[in-house]
């Protein structure tokens, strides 16, 4: 079953202060970006996971409707490229992923799409796309985070930005 998450983008008068810390798991090649200081709001908690055809797994960690951490599970195949330049128009806006009316109490959501990953040469880069490429605005949640979000307001990629180098035989895969 597909299920599009969508989410709300309110305004903020100063850009995100909020640090992004990466930590790479040796044993299981998972990356987690962890969003510190945590950010509360209202609106859904638990987690959105982003599932690729292919089996990879992108998760985002949801507390109080605000994007908390990221964590990439099981990696689809990353298409490297010499260079991958940032959207050249990031807005400075909050993100917030409502809770379902229908359902409140529902503290886990997938979506279910191609998830394509990108990285530049260097990986400090990368870039999740869900679908097929289609227009987005692309808001930055924390300093080296960024969410791209279509016309629906539906989460349609994931930017990581200066990712720490991965462990030796991850960095070979990317």
């Amino acid at each position: 079953m597909k299920i599009a998450v969508q989410v709300q983008i309110q305004p903020s008068e100063t850009p995100s202060a909020q640090k992004v810390q990466y930590r790479w798991d040796e044993d299981t090649d998972i990356l987690s970006a962890q969003l510190l200081p945590r950010v509360e709001g209202s609106g859904m908690s638990g987690s959105v996971g982003l599932e690729g055809s292919d089996g990879s797994w992108v998760i985002l960690d949801i507390a109080a409707g605000r994007i908390n951490g990221v964590e990439i599970a099981v990696w689809p195949e990353v298409r490297k490229l010499s260079t991958l330049a940032t959207p050249s128009s990031i807005e400075d806006a909050n993100v917030v992923v409502p809770a379902r009316q229908s359902q409140p109490n529902i503290a886990s959501v997938e979506m279910n799409s191609h998830l394509y990953a990108e990285a530049d040469a260097n990986q400090k880069t990368l870039h999740f796309r869900l679908g097929k490429p289609k227009s987005a605005r692309t808001i930055r949640v924390a300093r080296d985070l960024l969410l791209d979000v279509d016309d629906k307001s539906q989460i349609s990629g994931l930017w990581l930005l200066n990712v720490p180098p991965a462990p030796a035989p991850l960095a070979d895969e990317l």
